[in-house]
């Protein structure tokens, strides 16, 4: 019964002085800083939707959606894009359900389409294959994403730099009043700050018809030009200690 009281009254001694233990801030003083980095590249990964309908042809009838699938896809092989660069987007085709709810047209009059999605490392293989589209068939021509095949690389490189530039400026803000820095106390990313991929807006019908009036001799787009960069800026929040 004694040893019991006597361990009782040390765990209460033993609180009693923890308690009245100051804490320790580790870091009395701190500065916090932000620091960004941002750069600008050119796209080598741009998406392109081409959609294909069967059409009228005067004196032949209506051309089917095989014959202008197999046509697209040897012209799309003739300018060197690989089969593993093209995908399906989305096919429309008629069915009988369609077809006997319409049945003021004929079977025939229904025109059925399909969507490729092609991915291009530049603007150069787009005029190429625009060059052969055929007008009739293609519906629409439009580019809905770019990107970098080295992307990741260039957001880690750019928090790298973010962080480093952090440091200098709290560096030179603590020398302009006698202190020095030293460990870092928390670094935040903000990636709110990555800005998103921005589409080009000569990727439309309007540039699918501009490059093929040049084709004609007629004018459309000056030769040489390319996809608007993509602009990516990151922001590092970082507290330092001082000494």
């Amino acid at each position: 019964m004694k040893r019991i009281i006597a361990i009782s009254a040390l765990m209460i001694i033993t609180t009693g002085v923890f308690a009245q233990s100051p804490v320790v801030n580790p870091f009395p003083k701190t500065i916090t800083v932000t620091g960004s980095a941002e750069i600008e590249i050119v796209p080598d990964e741009i998406y392109v939707q081409i959609e294909l309908k069967e059409y009228e042809k005067k004196g032949t009838g209506k051309v089917d959606l095989e014959k202008i699938k197999s046509e697209f896809l040897a012209k799309v092989k003739s300018v060197g894009i690989p089969d593993s660069a093209v995908s399906i987007a989305s096919y429309d085709g008629y069915t009988d359900y369609y077809w006997h709810r319409k049945q003021v047209k004929k079977r025939t009059d229904l025109l059925a389409s399909i969507a490729y999605q092609i991915k291009f490392s530049s603007s150069t293989k787009i005029d190429e294959l625009v060059n052969k589209l055929d007008d009739e068939a293609t519906q629409n021509f439009q580019v809905v994403k770019t990107s970098h095949s080295k992307m990741q690389e260039y957001r880690k490189q750019l928090k790298i730099q973010a962080l480093k530039a952090a440091k200098e400026k709290a560096q030179y803000l603590a020398a302009a009043v006698d202190e020095q820095v030293g460990a870092a106390v928390s670094i935040i990313e903000n990636d709110n700050s990555f800005e998103p991929v921005q589409v080009y807006n000569r990727g439309s019908q309007a540039y699918m018809s501009n490059s093929i009036m040049a084709k004609d001799g007629i004018g459309g787009v000056a030769a040489g030009v390319d996809f608007k960069k993509i602009k990516l800026r990151f922001e590092i929040n970082t507290v330092f200690a001082l000494k």
